[in-house]
């Protein structure tokens, strides 16, 4: 015979196991991670119902779906910086900042300001929240309300441009003296 816990886990928890799969697979990006999540999740939940029963059992499942994913995608942004081998000292190079090396990382940036500027606006704004603020580019697409495909293809575009007018020499084809989407300095309103 089941305890009290396993038989309130399978008649609160694992009754609602076909919609946090779907869940799973809407949320999750990596499909082939979605019962290894499955199975810390229930783990957890487990765990902290051994402590004290939630209240809203359906309610603390998805609550803790979304928390474990927000964990784990914090930790896959974390580096590590565990050292790799024995380093000597006499074989660590010191690549300090020369004065040469400063100015032309400043005129490289004042070139990508420029190409960026000189984006068409559309181009310009979703390279912005892209790859500037790392918005996803679904969350892109909602923001401008656009489709997921409009923005993919407006971030070729716009790479394309920034590369040929920082590597190749050639102009960006866009009209100059756009601003970068974000705050008007007068009004602090969004442009």
């Amino acid at each position: 015979m089941r305890n009290p816990l396993d038989q309130w886990f399978v008649r609160e928890i694992l009754i609602h196991e076909e919609a946090l799969l779907r869940y799973l697979h809407r949320h999750w990006p990596h499909r082939d991670e979605i019962h290894d999540l499955r199975q810390e999740l229930y783990a957890r939940i487990y765990e902290a119902a051994s402590r004290a029963l939630p209240t809203q059992p359906k309610s603390f499942l998805f609550a803790s779906a979304r928390h474990l994913m927000t964990d784990r995608l914090r930790r896959g942004k974390v580096v590590s910086i565990e050292p790799m081998g024995d380093f000597e000292p006499s074989c660590v190079l010191v690549d300090e900042v020369t004065p040469e090396r400063w100015s032309g990382g400043r005129q490289t940036l004042h070139r990508l300001s420029d190409a960026l500027d000189r984006l068409p606006a559309r181009c310009r704004e979703v390279v912005w929240l892209r790859r500037v603020e790392d918005l996803s580019q679904k969350d892109v697409a909602l923001r401008l309300g656009i489709s997921e495909k409009t923005v993919e293809k407006q971030i070729a575009k716009g790479m394309r441009l920034l590369a040929d007018a920082l590597y190749a020499g050639e102009p960006s084809t866009a009209a100059p003296g756009r601003r970068r989407p974000g705050k008007s300095s007068a009004t602090g309103v969004e442009d």
